[in-house]
């Protein structure tokens, strides 16, 4: 690999961690508004005044808030892990089982965002919105396909360069 090479690959994963980092923005500020609806909501019905539309923001934002943080969980190597099995093979073994799971992985993750995608599409064709305060829903599978994507190429990376890591925590 030359240099310009190499500098253009480092400009690719420099923009996934961009992304990385815009979609745990949006999963927190799901998380502050799924938060703030539901306290408002209690202290709300509370007083005798429910408020309208209250599911609908909390199950769109549970779903971005969810999402979202996956790419940066993948990232940091933050998910649950079987380390026990893992340990006990010798080092040839474990790097082919940690290569085959981690295309098995990417794999799901697209299979899965392709999935969300098309739903979207589905979403938009029929004009699909939330029950209560009719917000378009396409969107939000879209979102989620984006975090997918972003989360594949997570992996992708660790399966490139096992040894390095994509973000510092």
């Amino acid at each position: 690999m030359d240099g310009k090479e190499k500098r253009e690959s480092l400009f690719i994963w420099h923009l996934v961690v961009i992304v990385i980092h815009a979609l745990t923005a949006l999963a927190c500020l799901a998380l502050l508004v799924m938060a703030g609806v539901t306290c408002l909501d209690i202290f709300f019905r509370l007083v005798g005044w429910p408020q309208k539309g209250a599911y609908d923001v909390v199950r769109i934002t549970g779903a971005l808030a969810i999402a979202c943080a996956l790419p940066l969980t993948t990232a940091l190597k933050g998910h649950v892990a079987i380390e026990y099995f893992f340990h006990r093979m010798n080092r040839l073994w474990r790097a082919a089982v940690d290569a085959v799971m981690r295309l098995l992985m990417i794999a799901g993750f697209l299979t899965a965002a392709f999935g969300c995608y098309r739903y979207g599409v589905r979403l938009l064709t029929s004009g699909d919105v939330s029950p209560t305060l009719e917000i378009p829903l396409f969107w939000v599978p879209w979102v989620i396909a984006l975090a997918l994507s972003v989360t594949a190429l997570t992996v992708l990376f660790h399966l490139v360069h096992p040894a390095k890591e994509l973000m510092k925590q």
